[in-house]
């Protein structure tokens, strides 16, 4: 009797939760057959759908193939009240071999991630794809634990949470393990033009 209440009121609790609580993004589909967008030692260019951002990043590790990554990123189309991006653009380079800590200028959101390897430092050079809806302005801004948790692991970093966008990261680089940790820089976005140009 207790497992036929259990499949009664599950579906409508997870009916409510939908409804008044934080909405959650997964699953998420990385693509076709969940394919990397990359091969070991080589460059690439990923960016989203026009209207969507980057609510999801996931990475391996291989010592053997020069210490590199492969990537995937899935995207998400931007909450409809901040209406169509405006304007696009592709960050300044960060360097390979150095930390680096980077938000979109101009109050953009990533939407996409290009790199390029350098075999002589065993690491990649990055630049963020930002995309900036209107004049809204960020807010309530934080930082992600790191990912991976150690140096030469799996990562996959999730958005669980709706209308919180990624607007950057800070990484650490390791010249023992010759890898990265990434800490996400993670916002919510008014609903209203703002002032603010650079935040």
């Amino acid at each position: 009797m207790d497992l036929v209440l259990l499949c009664v009121f599950l579906p409508l609790v997870t009916v409510a939760w939908g409804q008044y609580g934080d909405y959650y993004y997964g699953p998420y589909n990385y693509g076709d057959n969940d394919e990397w967008v990359n091969v070991y030692r080589q460059g690439f260019n990923f960016q989203c759908p026009h209207g969507q951002v980057i609510v999801a990043v996931r990475s391996v590790f291989s010592k053997k193939e020069g210490s590199d990554r492969l990537w995937n990123y899935a995207c998400m189309p931007a909450a409809q009240s901040l209406g169509e991006p405006t304007e696009c653009w592709w960050e300044e380079i960060n360097r390979a071999g150095t930390e680096w800590y980077q938000t979109c200028s101009n109050n953009g959101l990533v939407a996409g991630f290009q790199s390029q390897y350098f075999p002589s430092v065993l690491d990649r050079e990055w630049q963020f794809y930002c995309c900036r809806y209107s004049r809204r302005c960020p807010y309530s801004c934080w930082l992600t634990t790191e990912y991976p948790g150690h140096y030469g692991e799996d990562m996959d970093m999730m958005m669980y949470t709706y209308d919180y966008y990624i607007r950057g990261a800070t990484t650490t680089f390791s010249a023992v393990d010759r890898d990265r940790q990434w800490k996400f820089i993670v916002c919510r976005m008014t609903e209203y033009d703002c002032p603010f140009q650079n935040v």
